[in-house]
């Protein structure tokens, strides 16, 4: 039983650090920021994830309608879900 419970938390912990998202490239980050201010948002923290899907997100970006979002953009940088906080 030991054994199965120190191979499953290997595997949480190894998964886990294999599915962590990292920070855009400078050029990336002005494009995401050049996106949302088309939406009229701005500011919030990038994330690129680092699946295979090359999505990107925004979370915390304010609007101009006072709310607070979190975004997520394709890989082409074109918004496909915005979630209010």
């Amino acid at each position: 039983m030991k054994k199965f419970a120190c191979i499953a938390l290997a595997l949480t912990l190894c998964g886990g650090a294999a599915l962590a998202d990292s920070k855009p490239a400078e050029d990336e980050a002005g494009k995401i920021k050049q996106t949302l201010s088309d939406w009229g948002c701005e500011g919030g923290t990038f994330e690129k994830e680092t699946e295979a899907s090359g999505m990107f997100e925004a979370d915390d970006v304010k609007c101009k309608d006072g709310n607070q979002y979190d975004v997520k953009l394709d890989g082409s940088f074109k918004i496909i879900s915005i979630t209010r906080d």
